[in-house]
This record gives structure tokens, C-alpha cells and sequence, in this order.
């Protein structure tokens, strides 16, 4: 019998993470849920860094998102966008996300190796550290405040 991938076990609530890491288990799931939700993610890096940033930071986000999906070891597994708890994969790529933004780089590489292909690994960091800073860069909302808002209303599972 196969093991199955237990990427989507919860493993914790995204009330209990900081800004920057709720933050990027929210819009990873709005970028892979709908062009609706990716449409909504754009807006809010556009208008919370300015257009120059903004497009940076969401071509950025597209690639790394996109190599993630494309090099990773297994599917990445999400939970649905409303929901308030975490999955394990989600919070792989939440602490890959907050310890690129620290510039952790070989701490980062090796949290990458568990996302995606080795060989994928320093591609992957050197997009998570540069969207890790864009994130910094903005006055993130935290998991109580993103709850009130129409785009997450939280579920329970």
C-alpha cells in the first residue's frame, strides 16, 4: 500500500501566525483558487506598494508560485481560501516565505528542498527572498483583521 501525502493535515490556525506568514498562506491560496481571487491579490500588492513594486512583487509571487507547482516534490496542498486552519504544506511554504524574507538564504534553501526538486531549490529561494522583502515592505493586516474582510471569512473544517 502506497503512503498517502499528508500535505494537507492541519497543523495549526492562521490566527496563530505572524502577519508576514498569514499573509502568505492567504494569498498562496487566493493565487491558486480562482482568476477572481488571483485578480484580488494583484490589487492589494498594487495599491499597498505602488504600481513599480506591485507588478514586481506579483510576477515575482506568479513565478515562484508557478515552480512551486511545476518542480514540487508532490502536489502542494491547500486548504480552501476561507478556511482558518493550516495545512502542513501551507505552512512549510509560510515559514520558507518568512525565513527567505529574514534572508536566511541556506535556511530558506533547505525548507525549498522540501517543496520542490532539489535541483529547483536556489531558484525557488532567490524568488521567496525577493517577495519575502515585498511582503516586509508592506503594512500587512493581521489573521484577525483579514477574518473581517469580505475576501476571507472563515470556515470551520
Amino acid at each position: 500500500m502506497m503512503p498517502t501525502h499528508r500535505g494537507g493535515a492541519t497543523v495549526g490556525r492562521l490566527q496563530d501566525y505572524d502577519d508576514l506568514a498569514a499573509t502568505a498562506v492567504v494569498y498562496l491560496r487566493m493565487w491558486c483558487d480562482s482568476p477572481k481571487t488571483q485578480s484580488t491579490v494583484i490589487t492589494d500588492l498594487v495599491n499597498t506598494l505602488g504600481s513599480g513594486k506591485g507588478h514586481k512583487a506579483i510576477e515575482t509571487f506568479a513565478d515562484l508560485c508557478g515552480m512551486c507547482i511545476q518542480h514540487g516534490r508532490l502536489p502542494l496542498v491547500r486548504h480552501d481560501v476561507n478556511c482558518k486552519c493550516v495545512g502542513a504544506d501551507e505552512a512549510s511554504f509560510a515559514h520558507f516565505i518568512a525565513t527567505a524574507a529574514e534572508g536566511q538564504r541556506e535556511d530558506a534553501m533547505l525548507i525549498a528542498i522540501l517543496l520542490v526538486r532539489p535541483d529547483m531549490a536556489a531558484a525557488v529561494t532567490t524568488l521567496a527572498m525577493h517577495f519575502g522583502f515585498a511582503l516586509k515592505q508592506m503594512k500587512l493586516a493581521t489573521p484577525r483583521a483579514m477574518a473581517q474582510t469580505s475576501i476571507y471569512q472563515p470556515t470551520l473544517h
